[in-house]
């Protein structure tokens, strides 16, 4: 293999700034303005990406899935056997048998960590990048400290065109909002579930029926667009411009026929949705990929429920895995064939993992000390496997990385700089990635 040219640190190659310097010398015409001109046309193409996070709430067991332990004593390693993927030496869980065949198109933390194995900071911590200061209600009740991955997109980049920069859905986790960041930077909530039969997003389909050119007086309609109003942001937020700033951007979305478009799952081929899967978490997956393939940034899935304290090998094999194979494995290969997967960062994790150690009710319980965090697209180099747990699980053995790593990766991945700031209402600055380190192994 030929050997890279040294870099300066400023990460000009020395054989570039030799070849600059002869062209000065020989009086030809070096253009600093192209040069520059170059650079931002780079930083456009990585804003260009967008973010889809399936974020499988109540904690996937990655012990039972990714990172089995098959040489664990019974009571560690579980019921499940591997099988072989399409990458050499890697093995899954035989219940993910599609996604066997699409381990090449992203790659696993295996030494993630983080301080809680209680769902709220944890779910906070996972959403957002930060670790919840005191008075988070004891992890009972989450609040919304700050801005998840989604807002700090929607507020730093905006966006593009008429359909909104983030969504969620179905329904919005408490921690997936703007935070500090405001009315500007939340989130548009579809609350229904996309695989309902007759699914239309609420409040913006009866309005979608009528062609904007035939309405006389369609300021009239915000009245019946009290989608944004109903959200938790818009109570906490309480105001008048808040809200004025909530129904803009609903009626800008009900007259818009790129967000009509967007919006149209049932748009999609009967197979395709066949392939991702009939059930909440397939549909989602679908309507996500729609959702960027318009212009949305950021598409945050919450999917419930992982938490399997009781009977975790039987959950896992009859309901959640061949959701979750389906689901994903269509997801990576729809947005390969569409040509969509370089400009899509996908991400995929519960709040923590399971405890090494099955419980006395056939169950794992929450597990924050190590768990695996899948990252594909956008960037990522796929079939990759980054850090190793120990022997049962429980601790990483080499290559920790956390939250705000992630965090860091992801804002890189996507065009901003992890060390670019945010302000609280106070004018307080605060890192968008909190000191976090961009995962160069994966890039």
């Amino acid at each position: 293999m030929a050997s890279q040219p040294a870099k300066y640190c400023d990460g000009v190659a020395r054989r570039d700034f030799l070849r600059i310097g002869a062209a000065g010398v020989l009086g030809t015409q070096f253009s600093l303005a192209g040069m520059l001109s170059g650079s931002a046309q780079a930083a456009a193409a990585m804003q260009d990406k967008s973010l889809i996070y399936i974020f499988l709430k109540g904690g996937l067991s990655t012990i039972d899935t990714f990172d089995l332990k098959p040489d664990a004593p019974s009571e560690v390693r579980g019921d499940f056997k591997g099988i072989p993927t399409n990458l050499p030496g890697v093995h899954v869980c035989e219940h993910l048998p599609r996604v066997a065949r699409v381990m090449d198109k992203f790659s696993q933390i295996r030494s993630f960590t983080h301080r809680s194995s209680d769902h709220g900071p944890a779910d906070h911590y996972m959403l957002t990048g930060f670790f919840p200061s005191a008075g988070f209600n004891g992890g009972l009740k989450p609040n919304n400290q700050h801005p998840a991955f989604g807002s700090v997109l929607a507020q730093k980049l905006g966006p593009r065109g008429s359909v909104p920069p983030y969504v969620c859905l179905p329904g919005m986790h408490p921690s997936a909002s703007s935070a500090y960041l405001g009315a500007a930077a939340v989130p548009f909530v579809v609350e229904t579930d996309p695989n309902a039969p007759n699914f239309t997003v609420p409040d913006l389909a009866p309005p979608m029926l009528i062609e904007s050119s035939r309405l006389d007086a369609r300021r009239e309609l915000l009245a019946q667009v009290d989608r944004y109003q109903r959200t938790a942001e818009a109570a906490a937020n309480a105001g008048p411009r808040n809200v004025g700033v909530f129904s803009q951007r609903a009626f800008d979305l009900m007259t818009s026929p790129d967000a009509k478009r967007a919006f149209d799952l049932a748009a999609e081929p009967e197979r395709l949705r066949d392939d991702y899967g009939r059930n909440t978490l397939g549909q989602s997956c679908l309507f996500a990929r729609r959702l960027v393939e318009s212009g949305v940034r950021c598409v945050t899935i919450d999917h419930s429920n992982w938490d399997t304290h009781d009977g975790n090998f039987n959950t896992l094999k009859t309901a959640l895995l061949p959701k979750l194979d389906a689901a994903m494995s269509t997801l990576f290969r729809d947005l390969s064939d569409r040509g969509m997967l370089d400009k899509t960062l996908v991400l995929i994790s519960g709040e923590f993992g399971r405890t090494p150690k099955i419980n006395k009710n056939a169950g794992r319980d929450h597990w924050g000390p190590c768990f695996t965090v899948l990252m594909g697209g956008g960037g990522i180099q796929g079939g990759r496997v980054v850090g190793a747990s120990d022997k049962w699980a429980a601790q990483p053995a080499n290559n920790p990385y956390g939250p705000e790593d992630m965090a860091a990766t992801l804002y890189h991945l996507l065009g901003l700089d992890p060390q670019d700031e945010m302000h609280t209402p106070e004018g307080r600055p605060i890192m968008i990635a909190n000191n976090g380190r961009v995962m160069k192994e994966l890039i």
